[in-house]
C-alpha cells in the first residue's frame, strides 16, 4: 500500500527557500529534491509573474555576463596572468552551467565548449597538463566537430604527461572529426600527430635497444 508521510518542511521568512528537517533517514533523496526545487525557485524569480517561459527563450543579460567573464578571461590569458584566467573561465562557466532547465541546451553545449578550452589553455601556460586535459576532453565531448584547439589541447597535454599512444588516438579521433577541413584548420591537429609518431618510434628503438 502507499502511504503518505507527513514532514515538517518549513519556509525561510527572509530568502523563502524551503527547508526539511537536518535528518531523514527513511527518505535519503529528500535533501537534493528539496535542493532542486529551491534551485528552481531562484530561477523563477526573475520573470515578473514567476511563470516559466516557453522553452528555448534564452536570458540576454546571463549571456552577456558569461561572454563578459569569458573576454576577461581571455584578457587576463593575453597579461600572463594565468591564474587569473582560470580563475574567471571557472566563474564563466559555473554561470554558464547554471541556465535553468527550460534555456536551449544547444546554447549551454557550445558556450561551456568554449569556455572549457579556453581555460584548458590557460593550464597547458601554467604546465597543469592533467588539469588543462580535462578541460580540453570535456570541450571535445560537448564539442566534437569544428573544435581543433580542443583536440590539440587534449592532445598536447597526453604528450607531456608521456602518454603517446593516447595522446596518439585523440590526434587521430581529432583528424576524423575535422576531415571536412582538411588543410585549412586541422595543420596543427596533423604537425603535431607527426611529431608524436617519431616520439613514439623514438620509444621503440630505445626499448629494442635496452
Amino acid at each position: 500500500m502507499e502511504s503518505f508521510t507527513l514532514l515538517p518542511l518549513t519556509i525561510d521568512k527572509v530568502t523563502n527557500a524551503v527547508l526539511a528537517p537536518s535528518s531523514t533517514p527513511s527518505l535519503p533523496a529528500l535533501p537534493d529534491a528539496i535542493s532542486d526545487l529551491n534551485t528552481l525557485h531562484r530561477s523563477m524569480l526573475q520573470f515578473e509573474n514567476a511563470i516559466p517561459p516557453p522553452p528555448g527563450l534564452i536570458n540576454p543579460k546571463r549571456s552577456a555576463q558569461i561572454n563578459k567573464l569569458r573576454e576577461s578571461g581571455n584578457a587576463a590569458f593575453r597579461k600572463q596572468a594565468f591564474g587569473e584566467a582560470v580563475k574567471l573561465y571557472s566563474l564563466a562557466l559555473e554561470m554558464c552551467l547554471g541556465r535553468p532547465h527550460w534555456e536551449q541546451s544547444a546554447l549551454v553545449r557550445e558556450e561551456s565548449a568554449m569556455i572549457y578550452s579556453n581555460r584548458a589553455q590557460a593550464n597547458i601556460a601554467m604546465r597543469n597538463w592533467a588539469e588543462g586535459m580535462c578541460d580540453a576532453e570535456m570541450s571535445c565531448g560537448l564539442k566534437p566537430k569544428d573544435n581543433v584547439k580542443a583536440w590539440y589541447r587534449r592532445a598536447l597535454c597526453l604528450k607531456e604527461m608521456g602518454k603517446l599512444e593516447d595522446s596518439r588516438e585523440v590526434l587521430e579521433m581529432g583528424c576524423e572529426w575535422e576531415a571536412e577541413n582538411q588543410g585549412k584548420t586541422d595543420g596543427d591537429l596533423r604537425a603535431l600527430l607527426r611529431d608524436v609518431h617519431k616520439a613514439l618510434e623514438e620509444k621503440e628503438k630505445i626499448a629494442g635497444a635496452a
